[in-house]
Parts: C-alpha cells; sequence; structure tokens
C-alpha cells in the first residue's frame, strides 16, 4: 500500500484512537500521560519517570498510589521497546480505568502508545484523573486552507475551504446600476458613473476578502471565480492586498455567483486544490459512482461481498465510511474449541455478549459461548486489504458522495481489479 493511499486510514486510526483516549476518565488522580518529542533521549524519558516514581511513593492512598506506580512501571516497559523516539516522537498513556462489563469497582491496567501525526515540541509529564490529548487534537485539526471569492457586476461571495469544511463567510451585492442606462442620461456621462460605482463596489469587496483572509495563516492560496468578464477586472485592480494577490492560484468560470457557484469552483478545479479533503473523497467516490452507473462489473459493495472480493485478491480500492462503527467478533465455544465470527454494531455489543448465555454451539450444541475476541471491522478490513496490496481510503460523511457511501452502500465499498465470475 503506497505511503499516499495509506494516510486516510492511518489518521482516522489515529484520530479514533485519540478521541478514545479523551473520554477515559480514572478513579482517582492517577492516569499518565508522556509526550516524548523527536531528539529526545529515550534515557531522559526514563529518568523522569524514575523520579516521578519516587514522588509517588508518598501518596497516602494505598490504592492511588499503588495505580500510579503501576502506570509509571508501565510506560517505563513501553520507553524501553523503543532506541529513539523516531522523527515526530511518541507519546504514552498509562493508567488503571475502571471497566463496565466487570462491575463497579474493577480496574485494569491499559496502555496505549500513539505514534502523533506531526512532530511534537514538548516534553512534558502529567499524572491527572484524565489522559491529556489535547497536543495531539490540535495537530488532528484540518491545516490546509483556500479562499474562494466569486464576484460579478451585482453580487459578490467570500468562502473557504479548510480539508473538508466549506464556509461560506461572506455575501454582498454591488448596488451597481444595469449596462442600460436611463432616459435622459447621456450614454457617455451614465457609463462614468457606472464605473465609478464599480470601483467603489470592488474596493468594498477587495476589503471585506482582505478583512478574511489575511489573519488566516494556514492560507494556501485563492481561487477568483465568477461568469463574465467582471472577475478580471477586479483581478487587474489593486482591490486585493499584495500578499493575497501573491496567494491567486487561478481564476476560472462560474454560471452562479452564490453558494452554489462556491461549488462550482470546488468541481471544476480540483488540481488546484488537489490536496484537500474535500476534493479527494469527491473524485474517489465518483470513480465508484461511475462504474456502479456504467454498469461496468468493476465494483462490489456490502461487507459479506467486499471481504470475499478482498480475500480473492479482486479489490483494486476499498472504500470504507468512518461512520461504519462496528466489531468483527470472534465466538468461541469452551467446550469444544470451534470458532465462529459475527459482525456487531459497537453500541450492541454488551447486548450481544449477553445473548450469548446459554445458547448451543452449532458444533457440539453446548451452551458455552463467549466473546473470545474483538476488533474493529475497519481495522479488520484494513488488515486483509494490505495482505493483498490494496489501496484503502476512509471516506468521511461530509459530502454528500460520503453520505451515499455510508446510507446506500451500506459504508463499504469496492473498486475491482477485474470482474468477479
Amino acid at each position: 500500500m503506497s505511503v499516499a493511499k495509506k494516510d486516510s486510514l492511518e489518521l482516522y486510526r489515529t484520530r479514533k484512537a485519540i478521541n478514545t483516549l479523551a473520554t477515559k476518565e480514572g478513579s482517582h488522580t492517577e492516569l499518565i500521560t508522556i509526550y516524548v518529542p523527536p531528539g529526545k533521549q529515550i534515557s531522559d524519558a526514563l529518568n523522569l519517570l524514575r523520579e516521578e516514581y519516587g514522588t509517588a511513593t508518598n501518596i497516602k492512598s494505598n490504592v492511588t498510589r499503588k495505580n500510579v506506580l503501576d502506570a509509571i512501571v508501565k510506560a517505563q516497559q513501553k520507553l524501553k521497546l523503543f532506541k529513539d523516539p523516531g522523527e515526530k516522537g511518541l507519546v504514552i498513556f498509562c493508567g488503571a480505568l475502571p471497566q463496565e462489563d466487570s462491575g463497579p469497582g474493577t480496574e485494569r491496567m491499559e496502555s496505549w502508545v500513539i505514534i502523533p501525526p506531526e512532530p511534537i515540541r514538548i516534553f512534558l509529564y502529567r499524572c491527572d484523573s484524565r489522559f491529556h490529548t489535547e497536543h495531539l487534537q490540535e495537530m488532528l485539526r484540518e491545516k490546509e486552507t483556500y479562499g474562494i471569492m466569486l464576484i460579478d457586476a451585482s453580487n459578490a461571495t467570500i468562502a473557504t475551504l479548510t480539508g473538508k469544511h466549506l464556509n461560506i463567510i461572506r455575501e454582498m451585492t454591488s448596488g451597481v446600476g444595469g449596462k442600460t442606462r436611463a432616459g435622459g442620461q447621456s450614454a457617455r456621462r451614465y457609463e462614468r458613473l457606472r464605473e465609478m460605482q464599480l470601483n467603489e463596489y470592488f474596493t468594498r469587496a477587495g476589503a471585506h476578502a482582505n478583512e478574511i483572509l489575511l489573519p488566516i495563516d494556514n492560507l494556501k492560496g485563492i481561487i477568483l471565480g465568477g461568469p463574465g468578464p467582471t472577475k478580471y477586472d477586479f483581478q487587474k485592480g489593486d482591490y486585493l492586498n499584495y500578499q493575497l494577490k501573491n496567494k491567486l492560484l487561478d481564476v476560472v468560470d462560474t454560471a452562479y455567483v452564490e453558494e452554489q457557484g462556491v461549488k462550482e469552483v470546488v468541481e471544476k478545479a480540483p488540481e488546484i486544490m488537489k490536496k484537500v479533503r474535500y476534493v479527494e473523497e469527491k473524485q474517489i467516490m465518483q470513480k465508484f459512482l461511475f462504474e456502479v452507473g456504467h454498469d461496468t462489473g468493476l465494483i462490489t459493495y456490502g461487507e459479506a461481498e467486499v471481504r470475499k472480493a478482498l480475500q480473492g485478491g479482486q479489490v483494486r480500492m476499498l472504500l470504507i465510511s468512518e461512520a461504519l462503527d462496528m466489531q468483527r467478533v470472534t465466538i468461541k465455544c469452551s467446550a469444544c474449541n470451534s470458532q465462529q465470527q459475527e459482525t456487531v454494531k459497537t453500541i450492541n455489543l454488551q447486548t450481544f455478549a449477553q445473548s450469548l448465555t446459554g445458547k448451543p454451539c452449532l458444533k457440539c450444541t453446548a451452551p458455552s459461548l463467549t466473546v473470545f475476541e474483538k476488533i474493529d471491522l475497519i481495522d479488520d478490513l484494513a488488515q486483509l486489504a494490505e495482505y493483498s496490496n490494496t489501496d484503502v481510503e476512509v471516506i468521511s460523511t461530509e459530502t454528500e458522495e460520503g453520505q451515499m457511501l455510508k446510507s446506500a452502500f451500506g459504508g463499504l465499498a469496492a473498486l475491482l481489479r477485474f470482474k468477479i465470475q
């Protein structure tokens, strides 16, 4: 699987892990967070943990003291697995967490190692009743922003596109009269008045664009659009701040100036904004929908069909909705050791486990079934994809096409290398 194609899957996994960690709460101040930046020695982090271990021995509560000391030891064990923090650094979370499925008062030591999505810049140790994920969550915020400005003689619209998020910020009217002059006025005089009105309108529109777009630190570029020649007149003038003019990527024709026109820009300029996930996802899904519409036989969808195609090495690209919140559950019979697998919604997992009580095994009929193992369905299918060198794309639900993948195709689809016989 190519690095570029792994990005959406890796980002999904990292985001899901961090969001899960952010919801964890300890019974007391006993959850350990340690950030080790690139360039820092693992020995420095181990020395810090040794010092904290000494401090923690003074905790009065026997239970809290034991949990903190155990968490520090677990963090040390995790750190010793690495020679160095790597190019991006390491973040380790350890702590005793309440177990909902084991009755009240039951805790279990859990630990996670996160490779951050970009290099971390802090060396941090915290012992708290929660894990400190805020530095990682900040990294996951979409960083690339594009400005979109549409203008004609009547209206102007300013929008931003950040990752998958399209935001219409300002819409304005020009107040400029039409080209047909009022009765009794000379053509020349009317034209001069109209040019003055246009200049005032362009100045006002440029001021709004400067006010909105200049403060954006991560502004990658601006696309100017609109119907007719007005956009070129605006472009030639000194209405935009020179910093914004230097970021002008392209001027495109649109049929509209309002929100529909902004969406036209997104559709018409994918080569300009190819790094923006919003466009990437639409392009991927449109390829899939083209195959669906033309009945080429080069797609399949639904879990059973996709799984079969993956196992047969037939899948070129696996499409998974990030809204697919399901688990692949392995059920084991303790009497005959036979196993079977089922897919269960995460929200129904506990009820499903309880429903196995007293249920007979299909092989030996003994009522001895239990949940032996569970794995996130996305991770389960991604593993199958890796075995056959299949590209994986995790698709959000923030585009119409992404919503369609979730609702019409069950959140799972595949583009095939060849037709299934």
